[in-house]
């Protein structure tokens, strides 16, 4: 009898099911083969985007993500850095198969966690409750919950052009028996599409042809547990590069888009809008000469790169003519040829904002089966389903992240109040706080979480309180501090274009002027501050303004938020709704007026009725 049985072991499995190891309870972890846990069957990265920040979010939190992606990582970049704070993130390129290794090692050598390699055919429940799960070699396996991960292989079908087979990423097995047990429990499944593209023999491009695209030079790291001589140095990190696509490559592709799965009406899920296949973009973009793609190197125990935004659904013989199309790529040997993949998905507005369905007690669902798409966003999902568990399993409130506080929340306050008919991906646009959800300062926004929930040690709690207190101290010290005309400071402000200053400068206003950098006035008083803690220093300062406008937003919705709609109110009957508001409102059951008011559909004269019906009952019970 476990406290949780975690279905699937890819990027959403392993972080339920080591939170809740971690945090002392027993856990059963399914995977088909233990050697895929946390496999890259995409793109071998981690980050990008509003991605990264969630990798820092899931650090903050106390997930393993992070340190693994540090640890393994070939190149590391930060993205966005001609821009605002608000949207820099980091990526990495990984080393999938040291990635997946060193996963795999976690799991097998952390306590409270027993992995197990089946297949699960059907779920189990009793009086609206879980129970157990059936699984193909070993029958049942009795939990007091249980969180479903399966990724992309719920009854998937691999599609290269009209070639069709019932099978999981890379010819792995999938089950349709745990599709046709969900259908039977009441609920609603839907058919969603990704795909991947073609890899080739590194040694057979020619990268004279393409741009070199190195990584920072600067020590950058997911994991706040991650030091400097853990990873590698910039000068010892791997290039990727930067190609193109041909006017043959188009013309290719035009000429035989009906042979592709997604134009010849095999493919009958919904693809990725921010992730287009290449037919997708030449039909969608038909405008533009070409297609920019990025070679990037899958492992430093493999000889293959992967051709990044050049996935396709094309038979063999097109996907070699068009890669030999591609600037650099005219001798290219292709070792595995690319594909679209199909696959079921839960419906999310089904599930509650701690991540359990909302008709069965004990089921939660996290990962790509919730409408999601990368691994980010799965292991973020999988972290906090993990956490909800454990919280539920101790008697404790859910753990619901607000839209202000992380991306992780504004991520599930999307799924489960709009909902999605496509791969759900994380965007900076997604983020009305963004300037909130900085790369920076995810620690300052969650860590105090991953301290409550037990997932972050004292230690490093500790250390984090430390750092706080200096930054603060740092600031009161900027703001008294001057600097002098003989420090150098009037040439350094000439050469940015401002007008001969003779005088001297308190450094805190200094700072806010455009371009004025915390780095350059440390080095021209020679102060003794730490590198990292500069860049936060700097934003807090010079965004002060916009920060504190942000934040005031952000409490005056989160005063909505905080008005609770009981779970038992009678929408269908509520006189004054609109119809349509009726429907959503019974379908989703929102948990706040602040949940209600972002649903679709649901207008301003709807949450006046609601608000008046909250009023009306909170005077019964004074009366």
């Amino acid at each position: 009898m476990y406290d949780c049985v975690v279905v699937g072991a890819g990027h959403a499995g392993v972080e339920a099911a080591m939170s809740l190891a971690h945090a002392g309870k027993k856990v059963a972890l399914v995977t088909i083969k233990i050697e895929h846990i946390a496999k890259m069957p995409c793109n071998p990265s981690v980050g990008g985007p509003a991605k990264g920040i969630v990798v820092r979010e899931i650090d903050a939190l106390g997930g393993v993500m992070p340190r693994v992606a540090d640890l393994t990582a070939l190149q590391f970049k930060m993205l966005n850095t001609t821009k605002g704070p608000g949207v820099w993130s980091m990526r990495v390129q990984s080393d999938k198969l040291a990635y997946s290794k060193m996963m795999q090692d976690l799991c097998l050598n952390t306590e409270n966690l027993d992995l197990i390699e089946d297949i699960v055919e059907e779920v189990i429940c009793e009086n609206n409750s879980f129970k157990a799960v059936r699984l193909n070699q070993r029958g049942l396996i009795e939990a007091s919950s249980c969180i479903l991960t399966t990724g992309t292989y719920m009854d998937s079908t691999i599609m290269i052009s009209d070639e069709v087979k019932s099978e999981g990423p890379d010819g792995d097995k999938t089950t349709k028996n745990l599709s046709e047990s969900l259908r039977k429990l009441g609920i609603e499944l839907f058919r969603l599409k990704t795909g991947t593209p073609p890899r080739v023999l590194t040694d057979s491009i020619d990268f004279s042809k393409t741009k070199y695209e190195p990584g920072a030079n600067e020590f950058l790291h997911f994991s706040e547990d991650t030091k400097k001589k853990e990873v590698l140095d910039p000068e010892k990190q791997v290039a990727c590069y930067l190609t193109y696509t041909s006017d043959k490559t188009l013309e290719i592709i035009k000429n035989n888009i009906n042979k592709s799965s997604m134009y010849s009406g095999v493919v009958k899920g919904v693809g990725p809008r921010y992730c287009p296949s290449i037919e997708d973009k030449v039909v969608r973009f038909s405008d533009k000469p070409r297609h920019q793609l990025f070679l990037e190197p899958e492992s430093l125990s493999l000889d293959t790169t992967y051709i990044q935004g050049f996935s396709s659904s094309m038979p063999r013989d097109v996907q070699e003519v068009m890669v030999h199309s591609i600037i650099g790529l005219e001798n290219a040997k292709i070792v595995k040829y690319a594909y679209a993949i199909e696959y079921d998905a839960i419906n999310p507005l089904q599930v509650k904002a701690n991540l359990e369905l909302k008709n069965i007690n004990n089921l939660f669902i996290s990962g790509q089966i919730l409408g999601t798409s990368g691994y980010e966003e799965a292991a973020g999902l999988g972290l906090m389903a993990g956490i909800n568990v454990r919280r539920k399993l101790d008697n404790e409130e859910p753990f619901i992240l607000k839209r202000d506080e992380a991306y992780i929340g504004v991520m599930i306050d999307d799924l489960v109040t709009k909902g999605t008919n496509e791969p759900y991906r994380l965007l900076t646009s997604r983020a009305e706080y963004r300037l909130l959800l900085r790369h920076d300062n995810a620690e300052n926004r969650l860590i105090k979480y991953g301290y409550e929930n037990k997932l972050i040690k004292e230690e490093r709690y500790q250390r984090y309180l430390n750092k706080t207190n200096e930054i603060k101290r740092i600031i009161e010290e900027l703001k008294q501090l001057r600097i002098s005309k003989d420090s150098g400071i009037n040439e350094y402000l000439l050469s940015l274009g401002y007008e001969n200053e003779t005088g001297s400068h308190i450094v805190y206003e200094l700072l806010k002027r455009p371009n004025v950098e915390l780095n350059k006035i440390v080095e021209l008083m020679n102060l003794d501050y730490d590198d990292e803690l500069i860049k936060q220093i700097e934003i807090e300062i010079k965004y002060e303004g916009y920060i504190a406008k942000a934040r005031k937003e952000a409490d005056r919705m989160a005063k909505m938020d905080n008005v609770r709609l009981p779970e038992d109110i009678d929408y269908l009957n509520m006189d004054n709704l609109a119809l349509e508001a009726r429907a959503k409102l019974d379908k989703i059951r929102p948990l706040s007026l602040g949940q209600a008011s972002r649903i679709s559909g649901i207008n301003p004269s709807d949450l006046q009725v609601l608000a008046i019906y909250l009023k009306q009952k909170n005077q019964k019970k004074l009366s």
